[in-house]
């Protein structure tokens, strides 16, 4: 299965596509400087099968390269960092 992470500004959330076909996505707020990551959700038909990992650490990895701060009030996204410390950097302090 193909997997592909986009950031959908005007939605304002990053969307994981398996095939073409949305499969979850992570909704943010975007400041100067800071993201903040409100919620997640992958459709159940897709849970399982590491979409929301994949969607979290590609969002991460585009959010690094922007140079953004993390503030990760959804406790999906708190969790996925907690267990991956290589992106704890991120994290607003």
């Amino acid at each position: 299965m193909a997997t592909e992470v986009t950031d959908i500004p005007d939605r304002r959330r990053y969307e994981v596509r398996a095939d073409g076909e949305v499969a979850g996505y992570a909704e943010y707020i975007l400041t100067e400087g800071l993201i903040t990551f409100t919620h997640t959700e992958i459709d159940p038909a897709f849970e399982g099968q590491g979409m929301g990992s994949t969607l979290i650490r590609e969002a991460l990895d585009d959010v690094r390269a922007r140079g953004l701060a993390v503030l990760p009030l959804c406790p999906f996204v708190k969790g996925w960092i907690q267990r991956h410390r290589d992106y704890a950097d991120l994290v607003y302090k």
